[in-house]
């Protein structure tokens, strides 16, 4: 179905949400639409915080807003759906848009899986009426659903359309880009010539499969990495645990922006146990690339004054090679807790692989690897 067809039969217009690589027709023809505007259309830092913006849509107009997101974005709406939307709280209406990854029977990568399984289920859990919408489904069958969810709306409770692969499609053309030099496949290749054998823990996405094929082609193991291949916005704790585990190894964390918006508290707590044996550094594109190249909105933000504004005792921002080489070498010498921005383009190889190693092959290779260094 025509994303331009599907978004008439919603009738809405107000979209908030985090970006998902089987949205891409909808992300795109919204960008195209609407691009970004407060009025129409944010892209949020999270799917709870796009969950509360539809909220406070609704209160200021009385009209049904939309809420898209990947699947794995459910565990962030399930506390504001439970105490902000739901009709026994605020009885606020918001239609979901969820992109199916790891539906069942549908090869996928094995972040998605469980989470694929339990989809539907958790939106049935907080009371969410669901459609399922495919390749097959027609215009009419698509009225025949958003009829049907005009009343429970109406009640002001909540309902969803779960998406799965391909059935969304959009012939117009979006071009993401931005003015930076520096690739981040070369980045990362920079980080870990000065890394070393230092264990390093890298973000969801393009990041942690550009580090695994730099380690295929250096002939290094990969016991030194842990690939946090799901949990977006979570790679600076794990890396966070595991410093104040391991005083005295120099522990890396590879970030990119987007996810460091999405649970950007974290930085406040780094800050504040300042582990002096980790360095955090944040590739930053200013897009959710891995998904499509929507945009995010850190390539306004001075990253390094939040990080210091939280505690971080060093923080600075590189936007070519040789600064970048000259941090990072300045923090790998030092014993403080560092942040280390770094300008990046959008773009990636197209013949990028990904992880050949199981997750359960990974950590066990990682923590292996830091038993020994201990």
């Amino acid at each position: 179905m025509k994303a331009e067809k599907f978004t008439e039969i919603l009738g809405a217009d107000f979209y908030t949400g985090v970006p998902d690589s089987q949205l891409k027709a909808l992300c795109n023809y919204l960008m195209n639409t609407y691009g970004i505007d407060p009025k129409h259309h944010v892209i949020a830092a999270n799917e709870g915080n796009c969950t509360a913006l539809a909220a406070g849509y609704h209160l200021a107009t009385g009209k049904v807003p939309v809420v898209y997101m990947q699947n794995s974005g459910e565990g962030n709406i399930i506390n504001p759906v439970a105490s902000l939307l739901n009709d026994k709280v605020y009885a606020i209406p918001v239609m979901f848009v969820i992109g199916w990854r790891g539906e069942p029977g549908i090869h996928d990568e094995p972040q998605h899986i469980y989470q694929g399984e339990v989809t539907v289920r958790l939106l049935e859990d907080m009371g969410i009426k669901t459609y399922i919408l495919g390749k097959e489904t027609t215009e009419e069958e698509l009225r025949e659903a958003m009829k049907d969810f005009e009343s429970v709306l109406a009640e002001g409770k909540d309902v969803a359309f779960v998406i799965r692969k391909g059935a969304l499609t959009y012939d117009g053309k979006v071009v993401y880009k931005n003015d930076n030099e520096m690739k981040r496949e070369e980045i990362i290749r920079h980080i870990i010539q000065v890394s070393g054998e230092d264990p390093v823990v890298s973000t969801t996405g393009k990041a942690s499969r550009e580090l695994f094929e730099l380690r295929e082609a250096f002939g290094q193991s990969h016991k030194y990495d842990f690939l946090t291949v799901g949990s977006m916005g979570h790679s600076s704790s794990i890396a966070l645990g595991i410093a104040a585990q391991k005083p005295d190894t120099k522990i890396w964390c590879i970030d990119g922006d987007g996810a460091v918006l999405m649970h950007m508290g974290a930085m406040a707590v780094l800050g504040s146990e300042h582990p002096g044996n980790m360095i955090h550094i944040v590739i930053n594109n200013g897009a959710h690339e891995t998904v499509g190249g929507m945009p995010t909105v850190a390539a306004g933000v001075d990253l390094p004054a939040v990080a210091k504004a939280c505690g971080y005792p060093f923080a600075v921002s590189v936007d070519s090679f040789e600064s970048l080489d000259s941090e990072l070498k300045a923090a790998k010498a030092r014993h403080a807790l560092t942040l280390i921005e770094v300008k990046c383009a959008i773009g990636a190889r197209d013949d990028l692989g990904r992880p050949t190693t199981t997750a359960k092959e990974n950590k066990e290779n990682f923590m292996e690897y830091l038993k020994e260094r201990s």
